[in-house]
């Protein structure tokens, strides 16, 4: 490999590193500062959800410009694709776009629903496994890393679907609807997804995938054994690669479910295992091969499938169909209805009734039993009053109904209304306890001291958030492996930039779906007669996680403070609330579906490799054990997924936090010891082994002590303490650092006894 490939030039990546750091965390700092209107953009707002996301596109594209350009003038190949891909690419896409105008006309000629959901599904789970059937391989190297030799720009497309997962694809909007800029309380977010999980890819690209492509590993901790030798090093980043990719395969199998079961009406243990089905017949006949080529083909459903309807709303409300572009001056509108929001007298009734039922609940708290008798004394009375008279029937039945929903026990009564009361009073503050949308941060940084602590809280975890996935972008085994995948280090680089330009497709539009649907929310539904509000409310209310709305004040009108909407709700629910015919619906769950079982494939496949190629055999290139060692990860990534399938069946915390956790674990177990590894020379084998444990240790450690389930299980009490206010998804700002100083520390003692690296140069 040429000299151009492995030298670092690090004044080309001191001044782009200076430049991200500046469009990313120097923006946020200062996000309150920006709070200014041009040409009907708040700037804050604009640098945040598109400003810098444009900037990191430039960042990436620009270095591998300049670097790829001094590999070729110094003699490296040109990049050429297969020839005929394009063609058969080109009519994958046709034939997409063909059926789905098919089934359009079949709805338009009376097709049943039900039958045209199954047809887009059965269609789709053929495709992906005629794709796993053909793929289907025993070659080490094509089960690994595909022959290594995918094109840049259908390895962009196959990592952006990879990348691309169930909560970007379901809850990204969902969690800016309800979040706006920053979030607030013990919901951090917002814009912290956008930045942080497009921002992270100039670390991958600047600091990581490059490097670890010229290594020629079949895995991520292949690179720990190449780099550090030993048996440790490959160890603990496969129990790393392992934790964190298992947590992320939940969240998405979890999605698996959730979609099928809308798509098909099945249930949703029934529908996680028909969508895992298509994830197995991928990933387990052809590995990488089979997963490449199927998530370039998912990446194409998932697309249409998020702008077709958000381009959609936004015509229908700004003339434009360009949805990143126009929604801005929706902005504005969204400000001046959050405050008549805050102003109407309807809402204020509401919010003083839901704080009524919250002392009533705490009442009933003070003695469960007995408060339990009395209301089925009183209900079984008036039931005996009623009688058997037909007239009576219907109340009658009402009653009974009240009577089988009482808990069985205190136990139960006493969790059930403590959920109550905490929905009550969440729902008890100005706009159910959203943030204003546009506004930066909760609290004020020129108001009293309580709201000035609120501030700086706020935006610390905003921050924090932001670094977790931002570095836990750069250290997820399934995402760098797919960079393992192209045919050269120059390939590398530019599928990085083809990876970001194919996910901010979506990513700049997902902000513009959650302002297109609070619009549509706070103009058309609130203020509504609650007997004419629109059929897909009542569809979609048959799930209370997803949508719930009641007369709370009885003056049979819709306040905002009587409306529920789930995260999940505002993507899934989008071609409804636009108006569109249901076969855009069934193409927004078979776009959703194929995010999940896109990001699937390739987190079971890195966990079945990291368990069989790096833990039982640890990299053995003989090739009869090669060959077994094949087998023995395609069994792993079976049980895993069973394992899986169980614990999503279980339907754990949100997808969204699932997601964020992983990365926190990712960024604090592997990026310390990889990026020191890659760029210090010092770096030891015993300072890696250290730092990984330690960034481990910290983040599980403040994760799990803040874990409500888990501190009641050890008897810990019902709160944790939080360290600086930072909420535990973020626990990565604690593991990073101390990984970072930990594998600092011990190499520089260890160094004189240890060779780090004495043949292994970039």
């Amino acid at each position: 490999m040429s000299s151009a490939q492995t030298t670092v030039r690090w004044p080309l990546h001191a001044v782009l590193l200076s430049l991200w750091f500046a469009a990313s965390f120097g923006v946020v700092f200062f996000a309150r500062d920006l709070d200014r209107v041009v040409a009907g953009w708040p700037v804050g707002f604009w640098f945040s959800a598109q400003g810098s996301v444009l900037v990191f596109i430039g960042i990436i594209v620009f270095f591998a410009w300049r670097q790829n350009r001094r590999d070729f003038l110094l003699g490296a190949p040109a990049p050429h694709a297969p020839t005929g891909l394009h063609r058969r690419f080109t009519i994958y896409l046709f034939g997409v776009l063909a059926c789905f105008v098919g089934l359009g006309l079949a709805q338009y000629a009376g097709l049943p629903k039900p039958w045209i959901a199954g047809i887009f599904l059965s269609l789709t789970l053929v495709l992906y496994a005629a794709i796993g059937v053909s793929g289907r391989t025993t070659n080490v190297d094509q089960y690994y890393v595909a022959g290594r030799g995918i094109p840049a720009v259908y390895n962009g497309m196959a990592t952006a679907a990879d990348w691309m997962s169930a909560a970007s694809f379901i809850s990204l909007s969902g969690g800016l609807y309800l979040q706006g800029f920053s979030g607030m309380g013990d919901q951090p977010g917002g814009l912290a997804y956008v930045l942080g999980w497009t921002g992270g890819f100039c670390l991958l690209a600047l600091l990581v995938a490059p490097y670890l492509r010229q290594c020629n590993v079949y895995t991520l901790p292949d690179f720990f054994a190449l780099r550090f030798g030993g048996k440790w090093p490959r160890r603990i980043a496969a129990l790393a690669a392992i934790l964190c990719s298992f947590t992320y395969v939940v969240a998405q199998i979890y999605g698996v479910g959730l979609i099928t079961s809308r798509l098909t009406g099945l249930h949703f243990e029934i529908g996680i295992l028909l969508g895992l089905g298509g994830v197995l017949v991928c990933s387990f006949l052809g590995g990488m091969r089979a997963v490449t080529w199927t998530q370039a083909t998912q990446y194409v459903l998932l697309i249409l499938a998020f702008l077709l309807p958000v381009s959609w709303l936004s015509y229908q409300q700004t003339g434009n169909p360009i949805a990143a572009f126009a929604y801005g001056q929706q902005l504005a509108k969204i400000t001046a209805l959050e405050g008549q929001i805050l102003a109407s007298p309807a809402e204020a009734e509401v919010i003083a009734l839901y704080l009524d039922r919250v002392q009533n609940l705490r009442a009933k708290l003070q003695d469960v039993d007995a408060t339990l008798k009395a209301e089925r004394l009183a209900l079984r009375s008036k039931i005996q009053a009623l009688g058997d008279a037909p007239a009576q029937q219907a109340a009658v039945g009402r009653l009974r109904k009240e009577l089988a929903a009482l808990p069985k026990d205190a136990s139960t009564a006493r969790a059930q209304w403590t959920r109550q009361i905490n929905d009550y009073l969440e729902r008890a503050h100005a706009l159910s306890g959203l943030n204003p949308h546009t506004r930066a941060f909760a609290g004020d940084p020129q108001g009293s001291e309580q709201e000035v602590a609120l501030f700086n809280n706020s935006r610390a975890n905003f921050l924090a958030l932001m670094f977790c996935l931002m570095v836990g972008t750069a250290g997820l085994p399934h995402l760098l492996t797919r960079f393992f995948t192209t045919p050269s280090v120059s390939e590398a680089r530019t599928s990085v930039a083809w990876s970001l330009v194919f996910i901010a497709l979506l990513y700049l539009c997902a902000p513009a779906l959650a302002v297109l649907v609070k619009y549509e929310v706070m103009a058309h539904l609130v203020g509504q007669p609650i007997d004419a509000l629109p059929a897909w409310m009542a569809q979609w209310s048959r799930d209370p996680s997803l949508l719930a709305f009641s007369d709370v004040n009885g003056d049979g009108l819709l306040q905002f403070a009587e409306l529920h909407v789930g995260a999940d709700l505002i993507m899934l629910a989008s071609p409804e609330i636009g108006g569109l015919p249901y076969v855009f619906s069934v193409l927004v769950a078979a776009g959703g579906l194929a995010a999940a079982l896109s990001t699937a494939d390739g987190l079971l496949l890195t966990i079945g490799n990291a368990l069989a190629h790096d833990l039982v055999f640890e990299g053995e290139n003989d090739p009869v054990k090669a060959m077994r060692t094949v087998m023995w990860s395609k069994f792993a990534l079976l049980v895993v997924a069973l394992i899986a399938a169980y614990a999503a069946a279980q339907r754990p915390a949100g997808i969204l936090y699932l997601v964020a956790a992983s990365f926190s674990l990712a960024g604090a177990g592997l990026v310390p010891a990889m990026v020191l590894g890659i760029f210090w020379r010092g770096t030891t084998r015993a300072g890696v082994v250290a730092g990984m444990l330690t960034g481990l240790g910290v983040t599980l450690y403040y994760m799990l002590s803040n874990l409500p389930a888990f501190r009641e299980a050890l008897g810990l009490g019902p709160a944790g303490v939080l360290w600086w206010g930072i909420q535990p998804v973020s626990a990565g700002v604690f593991g990073v650092p101390a990984g970072f100083m930990a594998t600092l520390v011990i190499s520089a003692v260890t160094g004189h006894k240890e060779n780090s690296a004495p043949d292994f140069r970039f």
